[in-house]
């Protein structure tokens, strides 16, 4: 049977609005959201549809079909601390939170894809999981729900995702194949030499002037030690040590972050990235401490998943609306973690509109989405779902 999957997410489409709008009005930021997930659990209790408790406030939910392929469609749902400067009927109600980066409306889509899926699951030749995720913004809820086993029972055989995209106009999607995102790795280095008075600094071992010439030989690890055909980039964002013009401290802080595109490379960076630090530190006399971070991994789109999100957008808005993008992103999502576990697919729903002054950046105090993309969302996330099952 052929499903029209947009006419029936158009159908719902004011709800689809109200909803978006609620969790608008009412954001919540990492795992402190009670409200958020009690009203996703609302929903799947009203429609029937079976769910648990992961990653503590996280949800994983199950529409269970005639079969044992399972196909994972992942949303996230908490928000940002950001003042909301919008000035409409939905901004936010709650001082210092918003939702600035669209996962408002990522919760409402899945809920929509949930409803019809669970309508029509008697053609489904499989199942249907739905993974509500808590703190993406921060340490990635993700991971806390692939360890609660959300990916077994039924095992599941694939995984899909979306995020909107203030970059592509509302009616369009971009999906890049390969790598999507990069992996991040948070670092701290502390180097310790020897506090002096500032006129007398042979008495000393100065960290501030260690720390100089540290944070100069680690840009040449990109820039000399990484295909130049590859992204790569070590970005210090920090320098603290010292309390006077005229004292030689007896530590400086050094705190930056690591951002690669292959695996490989992010083994290599980190370690290379230990050898400098450590090699410059000794042959100034100085001690260090490093401490590298596992933060989110590189996001990579399988090709067979990636190419079945693209017949289902093809389907769903029409060809000349998919488009492949060229370049991967620097940031990070935490979906990569469901993409090194499972084949999975991760593609970007257009939400801009010029028309209605809908073209501020995500993580801003002025972003939003076109509520028209909420149904295009919801369409091709069935599409793609009900078309793997089958």
């Amino acid at each position: 049977m052929q499903r029209n999957f947009l006419k029936m997410a158009e159908s719902m489409k004011q709800e689809l609005i109200e909803t978006r709008r609620d969790f608008h009005r009412h954001p919540e930021l990492g795992y402190d959201l009670e409200r958020t997930s009690g009203k996703v659990k609302q929903f799947l209790n009203k429609w029937g549809i079976e769910h648990k408790d992961t990653a503590r406030t996280g949800i994983c939910a199950i529409i269970r079909g005639k079969g044992t392929k399972t196909i994972g469609i992942r949303a996230d749902m908490d928000a940002l601390p950001l003042e909301d400067k919008k000035v409409c009927d939905y901004s936010s109600e709650v001082k210092g939170k918003m939702h600035a980066c669209g996962h408002d409306a990522h919760t409402t889509i899945l809920l929509g894809a949930a409803k019809i899926l669970n309508s029509i699951k008697d053609e489904l030749r499989g199942n249907v999981k739905l993974f509500f995720e808590p703190a993406e913004e921060t340490t990635g809820g993700a991971k806390l729900m692939i360890e609660d086993g959300v990916l077994e029972d039924p095992k599941v055989d694939r995984v899909i995702g979306l995020h909107v995209e203030e970059n592509i106009e509302v009616g369009n999607i971009g999906l890049k194949l390969g790598v999507v995102n990069a992996a991040s790795n948070p670092f701290d280095i502390k180097i310790k030499g020897v506090g002096s008075h500032g006129a007398r600094p042979h008495m000393g071992i100065d960290p501030v002037v260690i720390a100089s010439h540290v944070v100069i030989a680690l840009q040449e690890i990109v820039s000399r030690e990484l295909p130049p055909t590859d992204a790569g980039v070590i970005t210090i964002g920090s320098i603290h040590g010292g309390t006077a013009q005229n004292i030689i401290p007896d530590e400086v802080t050094i705190s930056g972050i690591i951002r690669t595109m292959k695996t490989e490379h992010r083994e290599y960076v980190k370690k290379r990235l230990c050898e400098i630090t450590n090699g410059v530190v000794n042959s100034f006399r100085g001690k260090c401490e490093i401490d590298i971070q596992e933060s989110y991994p590189c996001l990579y789109n399988d090709n067979r998943a990636a190419q079945d999100i693209l017949n289902a957008a093809y389907d769903v808005i029409g060809k000349d609306k998919v488009k492949i993008l060229e370049k991967p992103s620097m940031g990070v999502e935490s979906f990569a973690y469901f993409s090194m576990e499972r084949p999975s697919a991760f593609y970007y729903l257009g939400c801009r509109n010029e028309e209605k002054q809908i073209i501020h950046p995500a993580h801003g105090n002025l972003f939003d989405v076109d509520e028209d993309c909420l149904p295009i969302g919801v369409a091709i996330q069935c599409k793609a779902a009900y078309d793997f099952l089958r």
